[in-house]
């Protein structure tokens, strides 16, 4: 097994598993210079991204990542995942469906962390009001442009 990918897999072992807790073993996944960006977030450096996922853990209820296929390019990976959540206030459980681009170091902790995923449809329009007016958008634009969503 090549150092990147033992450093992969050790971080998606974390994200499968995370707790708050467990989120002090971040120095020991990636470098002091982390660069972390999702569509809410871009960050540098183990504390930002720390209190990304303190956020995370504030704000929603059982907070789940399931990595379903990976694939690399050298020190470059792909992730391809399920992320499972409920709201504090309750309600159906959601789930977001992206892809994260990981690049390792030479010791194989990872240096970059990027995340895609729709946040207009996984995300915004499921809150009230914003998410109506989202959707409305989203028809108006694809009739306009002869397509269907």
């Amino acid at each position: 097994m090549s150092t990147y990918q033992a450093g992969v897999e050790a971080y998606i072992r974390f994200f499968e598993c995370m707790t708050r807790e467990r989120l002090s073993r971040l120095p020991d996944l990636v470098t002091g210079d982390i660069h972390f960006v999702d569509p809410f977030n871009d960050v540098h450096g183990i504390p930002a991204m720390r209190r990304v996922f303190e956020k995370m853990f504030d704000d929603f209820e059982e907070p789940r990542f399931k990595v379903i296929r990976k694939a690399n390019s050298g020190n470059v990976w792909f992730l391809h995942w399920h992320f499972t959540l409920r709201t504090k206030t309750g309600g159906d459980g959601w789930e977001i469906e992206g892809v994260s681009e990981l690049t390792c170091s030479e010791d194989g902790k990872i240096r970059s962390h990027a995340d895609y995923w729709d946040s207009g449809r996984q995300f915004y329009e499921k809150l009230p009001v914003i998410g109506w007016l989202i959707q409305f958008i989203r028809k108006r634009v694809a009739a306009s442009a002869g397509t269907s969503v």
